[in-house]
């Protein structure tokens, strides 16, 4: 059995407003995907974060997104993808201060909500995303959503790419996430996220609603942190997953 990473997106909050419990999920996970101030976060948040990261041994990476604080980084915004790539830059750049302002670094970049979903689609979007990672700090590694223009967008700009399944959203018959609204997007039940993130990592596939498996390397599983099941979930698949004999560790070091 191969050693995965469990990863969450994390420090979501802003200002007074809290979103998830991040330090239970801080628990659980290996690798925390922290906002970076434009769909979630701010700078309290991100040094309160990236510090409880640094104490519970979370690797830690930058989690850009849309400047779109009312829809969470989900809807979808009309950047070319120059400006896309320089927002992506200009993220990472403040997801970096603030982890070294914290004791720790960043190992990584994961897109969120509607810029992923667009650079899972349209390799332009994957492109820029690539190219502010490896024009920022090419030694960071990329988390990309598995089986999408993402991969290769990154190979292409020679960074270390690393594919993520999703404990907790359903996979049409292409091995695309189902989007956000539709039946079979979020799935809710703890025990049934595990039985199917076991089965992905013991068969590296994706498994689609109709059981169709779908061939992939599985570097790191996410479990979304935003949810009011979102710890137990967590819980679930981590206990899981070290019953079935897997080691969890951070695809990157801390």
């Amino acid at each position: 059995m191969p050693t995965i990473d469990l990863n969450a997106d994390l420090g979501e909050g802003f200002g007074a407003y809290a979103c998830g419990d991040d330090g239970a999920m801080l628990d659980v996970v290996t690798s925390a995907n922290v906002a970076c101030g434009l769909h979630a976060g701010d700078p309290e948040i991100m040094a309160n974060t990236f510090a409880m990261a640094k104490a519970k041994g979370v690797a830690v990476g930058a989690h850009p997104g849309f400047p779109d604080l009312w829809g969470f980084g989900r809807r979808r915004m009309p950047f070319t993808a120059a400006e896309i790539e320089r927002l992506v830059a200009y993220q990472i750049g403040a997801a970096q201060a603030l982890a070294a302002y914290a004791g720790h670094r960043i190992a990584y970049v994961k897109a969120h909500g509607a810029l992923a979903n667009l650079a899972a689609a349209e390799r332009e979007v994957a492109d820029a995303v690539a190219k502010a990672v490896k024009a920022v700090d090419p030694t960071l590694a990329l988390l990309a959503i598995a089986l999408t223009a993402q991969v290769p967008a990154g190979e292409a700009a020679g960074l270390a790419v690393h594919q993520e399944i999703f404990a907790d959203r359903g996979y049409d018959e292409a091995g695309q996430l189902i989007a956000r609204g539709q039946p079979g997007a979020l799935l809710q039940d703890a025990d049934e996220a595990a039985d199917r993130a076991i089965a992905m990592v013991e068969e590296g596939a994706i498994v689609t609603t109709s059981g169709a498996r779908l061939a992939t390397p599985i570097r790191s599983i996410c479990v979304h942190g935003d949810s009011d099941h979102a710890v137990a979930m967590a819980r679930a698949v981590r206990e899981r997953l070290r019953a079935a004999g897997v080691d969890l560790a951070a695809f990157t070091a801390t």
